[in-house]
């Protein structure tokens, strides 16, 4: 696994030259945005538009190391070049498409990296026509009484699956 530090300087050197890329680009300066390395869960990153701020998964990064940076970078900077450009659109619509044809990467909208080491805990739950996986969170909305979900298959509520 490689060295946090050091893959951040990655991500801010991978950032400046996407920026300056987009620069470029649109003959414009792009405002920088800041980074954090906030993210849990499954998600790899995240765009704050209005923050002009990006938030990264710290364990996918350890983990994924140069794909992580080369792809989930890219993505989020996207979403931030779109906002100052264009103002709000759809996520990933046609603006957010041509500025990842911009920056050279192929316009994912997922990643594929393993997630098992950020998953957490899962709950199987079951409807009339299947069996569901769903996250701690959304198992103790159900507990605590808070949510139901149906499935989208069969339209039932989902409820605890016998182990």
């Amino acid at each position: 696994m490689a060295d946090l530090p050091i893959l951040k300087m990655q991500v801010q050197r991978q950032l400046r030259r996407d920026l300056a890329t987009a620069n470029a680009h649109f003959g414009k300066t792009f405002t920088e945005p800041s980074v954090s390395y906030k993210v849990r869960g499954l998600k790899a990153g995240a765009a704050y538009l209005q923050q002009n701020e990006i938030r990264l998964n710290p364990v996918l990064l350890q983990e994924n190391g140069q794909a992580f940076i080369q792809q989930v970078v890219p993505h989020e900077l996207a979403h931030l070049l779109v906002y100052q450009q264009f103002g709000r659109v759809q996520p990933h619509g046609k603006e957010w498409q041509m500025m990842m044809g911009v920056l050279g990467v192929p316009a994912d909208v997922r990643h594929c990296f393993n997630v098992e080491n950020v998953q957490g805990s899962q709950f199987r739950y079951q409807c009339d026509c299947q069996i569901h996986t769903l996250s701690i969170r959304r198992h103790n909305a159900i507990s605590q009484g808070k949510r139901s979900y149906i499935c989208k298959k069969c339209r039932k509520p989902l409820r605890l699956a016998p182990c």
